[in-house]
């Protein structure tokens, strides 16, 4: 009864190699490739999502579930999660027809390389088709797998992103945030004082110099992964070849660093993960909130800590050449941990972050709904800004068009981010629990403790576990618990 288990198994490693090929080329279409190279890598991305999916819908592959779920019995915990993994990843692409796939594939790689120029230009009117496309192929995709999962069309996105999650779940942790947030916002606002300024411009070389310092010195393995730039900061490629990026601006070296701390918690996840099964879909990483957990946990809860900040004071000074007070323990602390108003999310603080990305959620569902059309989503964008932060929105560029990720079709992802932070704090605090004296080893930049806890309980877990909430239980022998962000929130920001 082995048998038709071994037979998936060299099935799903074929697919493994397919989807890592086309996560190297989406790398390079953001890092390298020359704009002309746009029409040619969509049909070339296209292609290879048409392939995994046919190699997953092959009349064979449910009758060889069928039998190896049979003999179960004779699996070990692995293959029976791994198998369990499969049926899910089958489930997922027999929903969907294969020109469905390939279309979405085309239609996304179009929008992003259109999305790069509009933004640029502030022209959301040339944005505007490409983008109405990918909504229409999404919501295609969506209500297909709603059909055949039974469930709602958003839910079926999101099961894509966090099996096991439904806007239910989001809704009940969003309003909690919702009904603490601004009123926590208003009172840190009240009491901060204001940043220091930092005159000292640092040269890309000697930025891109530190950020690869730091990740080497968390554990970010170089043999294995390599730092780029790209627009929009990210992590793509294979465990065995992680490929970040970050971007760099002279004027300022803190937005450089903590992109690229924030990607190397992502990297060094993926470098992480089981290397025996990572062939197999059991060997990938737990859901996207599991991975925006363990970003967030090093660049937020980590690196924007007092005791890492002691740690890179003087680093900044001897391989910087900076001096003064803005670049001390405590000026760095008023900067990395200043709250604002702001436009940007990928630039926003703690505190401020959570609303940007209930703002986006709610703006997805609408779009997937029908009640809200892509050509309306500048006036709703500004709208929703005005509501939940409080401030006006002076464009297009830096308001709907600041992200990558619709274009692209990821509708269903946005709510990873703030349920990351969530289970990021509560790892945080069960990790302080397990190693007495974890602030001492950080002020040294000795980090191999904490990676190493995180490594035993996350990354090397990869999908033996059926949820991210399983997970998490297991690291930290509880559910998902949001009072513990609020208190994080609460003791960094207004203690003292």
């Amino acid at each position: 009864m082995r048998a038709p288990y071994e037979q998936l198994r060299g099935r799903f490693a074929r697919l493994t190699d397919l989807n890592g090929a086309a996560a190297m080329l989406h790398w390079d279409a953001a890092a390298v490739m020359p704009t002309g190279g746009a029409p040619a890598r969509a049909e070339q991305l296209a292609t290879l999502s048409l392939l995994a999916h046919e190699l997953l819908c092959q009349n064979e592959v449910a009758d060889l579930l069928h039998r190896a779920e049979a003999g179960m019995a004779e699996l070990g915990p692995w293959e029976r999660a791994n198998l369990r993994e499969m049926r899910r990843q089958w489930s997922h692409a027999t929903a969907l027809p294969g020109d469905l796939v390939a279309a979405l594939s085309r239609a996304g790689s179009a929008c992003e390389m259109v999305w790069r120029t509009a933004r640029a230009d502030d022209d959301f009117a040339a944005l505007c088709p490409y983008l109405e496309t990918v909504v229409d192929l999404v919501r295609e995709t969506a209500d297909a797998k709603a059909g055949a999962f039974g469930c709602s069309p958003y839910d079926a996105l999101l099961s894509q992103y966090e099996p096991g999650l439904s806007a239910a779940d989001i809704d009940r942790e969003f309003d909690l945030l919702a009904a603490f947030l601004p009123d926590l916002l208003d009172r840190v606002l009240t009491q901060q004082a204001d940043p220091p300024t930092a005159p000292e411009r640092l040269g890309v070389a000697v930025q891109e110099n530190l950020s690869r310092h730091l990740l080497g010195a968390l554990g970010f393995d170089f043999e294995h992964g390599r730092l780029d730039v790209s627009l929009h900061p990210f992590t793509g490629g294979v465990a065995d070849d992680v490929r970040l990026t970050t971007r760099y601006d002279e004027a300022d070296a803190l937005g450089s660093l903590y992109p690229a701390l924030h990607e190397g918690g992502h990297g060094m996840y993926e470098q992480g993960l089981p290397p025996a099964w990572r062939s197999q879909p059991v060997g990938q990483a737990m859901g996207m909130a599991m991975h925006e957990s363990q970003s967030l946990l090093i660049e937020m809860q980590v690196c924007r800590g007092d005791a890492f900040l002691r740690y890179l004071a003087p680093l900044l000074r001897e391989r910087g050449g900076v001096s003064g007070p803005a670049w001390d323990a405590r000026g760095l602390s008023r900067r990395v941990r200043h709250v604002a108003r702001s436009l940007i999310r990928v630039e926003a603080d703690e505190v401020t972050y959570p609303l940007h990305i209930i703002h986006r959620y709610r703006l997805e569902r609408a779009l997937l709904a029908g009640d809200l059309q892509v050509a309306d989503l500048p006036t709703a964008w500004r709208m929703g800004m005005a509501e939940l932060l409080g401030i006006a929105v002076p464009n297009d560029r830096d308001g709907c068009m600041q992200d990558i990720h619709w274009m692209d079709g990821a509708f269903g992802y946005f709510p990873t981010y703030t349920l990351g932070a969530m289970a990021a704090a509560q790892m945080y605090r069960q990790a302080e629990a397990a190693l007495p004296d974890l602030a001492d080893d950080i002020a040294q930049g000795a980090f191999g403790r904490l990676m190493g806890w995180l490594g035993r309980t996350v990354h090397s877990q990869g999908r033996l576990h059926a949820s991210a909430d399983e997970l998490l239980r297991a690291a930290t022998g509880r559910p998902l618990d949001g009072a513990i962000f609020r208190q994080h929130l609460e003791k960094r920001y207004l203690a003292g």
